[in-house]
């Protein structure tokens, strides 16, 4: 019976939208860039493995996760989870160009999720776990596609690639308790030592020469 109630808790636990924990307030981080950094937005799942991922790459400040591709004026996360709000769970990268290029930035993207599919990464599905890179300008959308059409071309995968390729329009930072979500919650919410975390390391071995110093986990 001990083993059933531990499955039954792991599956009811394995999707971002049932693991939420409230209990840390985080201050978010900066909305604003910096004079020398540029912005990125992307949508790829849960927004917690994806702000993770981007945090973790050289030349990147910060990302900060929030809602983005939808028509809700005041998007927040129970709704968001409703799937109703057209809103994706994103987040918008602070990067230095100097030092990381946006088609890093993009392979990145690419690197830490499966494009092919439709609505859903993992145990998260809904339209708000859709795959999405939000560009800001034409350059931006033909480094996305160029990226799109070399990893179809490679085989890597036996179905079409299904990332929306969109131009941005606007970002909702996510509730504070989402910022820096991973870091804060690594050990104590079972989604992101279960399912975070082993999506994470498999970046972390991809992209080994982009990360900053691994900190101790």
């Amino acid at each position: 019976m001990k083993l059933i109630s531990l499955i039954i808790s792991f599956a009811f636990l394995s999707s971002c939208a049932k693991s939420q924990n409230k209990d840390k307030s985080i201050q978010l981080g900066s909305k604003i860039p910096l004079p020398h950094e540029a912005v990125a937005t992307f949508a790829e799942g849960c927004f917690w493995h994806t702000e993770i991922v981007f945090q973790s790459l050289t030349g990147v400040r910060d990302a900060v996760s929030g809602y983005s591709g939808g028509t809700d004026p005041k998007p927040d996360y129970e709704r968001v989870c409703t799937g109703k709000t057209g809103h994706a769970e994103a987040v918008q990268v602070y990067y230095d160009p100097s030092v990381i290029s946006y088609e890093s930035l993009v392979k990145a993207f690419f690197a830490s999720h499966d494009p092919t599919t439709l609505n859903r990464q993992g145990n998260d599905s809904g339209t708000q776990y859709r795959s999405v890179a939000f560009y800001r300008t034409e350059n931006e959308k033909r480094i996305v596609e160029t990226e799109m059409k070399r990893i179809s071309e490679s085989k890597k995968y036996n179905s079409k690639i299904v990332t929306q390729v969109v131009p941005f329009e606007k970002f909702y930072p996510a509730e504070n308790y989402h910022h820096d979500y991973y870091e804060y919650n690594k050990d104590k919410n079972p989604y992101c030592a279960v399912v975070v975390r082993p999506k994470l390391e498999k970046f972390r071995k991809v992209f080994s020469e982009k990360l900053k110093a691994k900190k101790v986990s």
